[in-house]
């Protein structure tokens, strides 16, 4: 990988091409938060990992209901995976619209957008759509302002807002179908 070169010549565990004289480079930029107090992007992130807001619009999984609500009662849900809770965080927030889809704002940081995400939301639900939260010409990240800042930002607030006076919260509506032996601590994991 290009941009763990200089690291590896730094480090002393690269090798000196033939000849024994190893080529003078730049001096690459640090880490993140070290290039985000001097206002650059990490040059060891390759372009395409990148983070960003996506609105995700999606039908629970006929016969799913239960496994799904068990998986967020246990903190299952999305075990494994590099986005960590991100998942229960989603379901806590994730609101059903009265045509039966749930809707979510989600950070991503692949390059595909939720590529790492999709196998294990397509346990529980068919995805429908998966859009830009916002014009990426605003994100703080994308137009060089704030390095990293879609963990943080409050770029989607005005759009989670008006999500949350949409439709019922999709916990509570799959909960109000739910045996009552799966129903006590949903939306905490344990």
């Amino acid at each position: 990988m290009k941009w763990f070169a200089h690291d590896r010549r730094e480090h002393g565990t690269a090798h000196a091409p033939a000849g024994g004289v190893t080529p003078k480079v730049p001096a690459p930029a640090r880490g993140i938060r070290e290039n985000a107090a001097r206002g650059l992007p990490d040059a060891r992130v390759p372009p395409h990992s990148r983070p960003m807001r996506y609105l995700v619009k999606a039908r629970v999984k006929p016969g799913r209901e239960e496994a799904l609500l068990r998986a967020i009662r246990d903190g299952s849900l999305g075990r494994g995976s590099i986005a960590g809770d991100e998942y229960l965080h989603n379901m806590r927030t994730a609101r059903r619209r009265e045509d039966g889809t749930a809707v979510w704002v989600e950070v991503c940081f692949c390059a595909e957008p939720l590529a790492e995400e999709r196998a294990y939301w397509a346990e529980f639900f068919e995805l429908e759509s998966v859009k830009d939260a916002h014009a990426r010409s605003n994100c703080r990240h994308e137009n060089g302002t704030e390095p990293w800042a879609c963990g943080e930002c409050d770029c989607t607030k005005k759009l989670e807002e008006k999500l949350q006076a949409e439709g019922q919260p999709l916990l509570a509506t799959l909960l109000s179908d739910a045996p009552p032996a799966i129903s006590p601590g949903i939306g905490r994991p344990a």
